[in-house]
């Protein structure tokens, strides 16, 4: 149905890329006002599902195959984890920042900096994952008793 709304597709193609920038920004800029891996996850991700909703999902798994949102989820967990595991193996405690360099002002920046990434790659592949799954079933007509 949505590929009889072409000026709908044609202004959301020429938006995904801001708002997916928007969602680097948040990122990346998270330590130092409001966001941070949380909120740029799921700005991300909605950035894939308007496309995914516009040009069907068949052509959201082509760009973003099962395989790669599978990988993403479990290297935002693993990226979140290991930086607790560095830090307990230089010394301290698990997440704890202030052992990851020299400076224990780097060290904090350095760790939020790698948790929130691994937050934002883990809650942009959940957030694809969960739409793909409820977007690729069929609906089911209840019953008529």
């Amino acid at each position: 149905m949505m590929h009889r709304k072409i000026i709908l597709r044609i202004v959301s193609k020429q938006l995904i890329p801001f708002i997916l920038l928007f969602a680097l920004y948040v990122q990346w800029h998270g330590d130092f006002g409001p966001g941070g891996g949380f909120q740029a996850g799921v700005i991300f991700a909605a950035g894939f599902i308007l496309y995914g909703i516009l040009f069907g999902l068949g052509t959201l798994r082509r760009v973003l195959p099962s395989w790669f949102t599978r990988l993403c989820l479990a290297s935002g967990v693993l990226i979140y984890s290991g930086v607790g595991v560095a830090a307990m193996l230089m010394g301290g405690q698990y997440l704890d920042y202030d052992v990851l360099s020299d400076d224990p002002v780097h060290g904090q920046e350095l760790g939020i900096l790698l948790v929130e990434a691994g937050v934002g790659l883990t809650v942009f592949a959940a957030m694809v994952t969960i739409f793909c799954a409820f977007a690729g079933r069929d609906r089911v007509t209840p019953r008529k008793n």
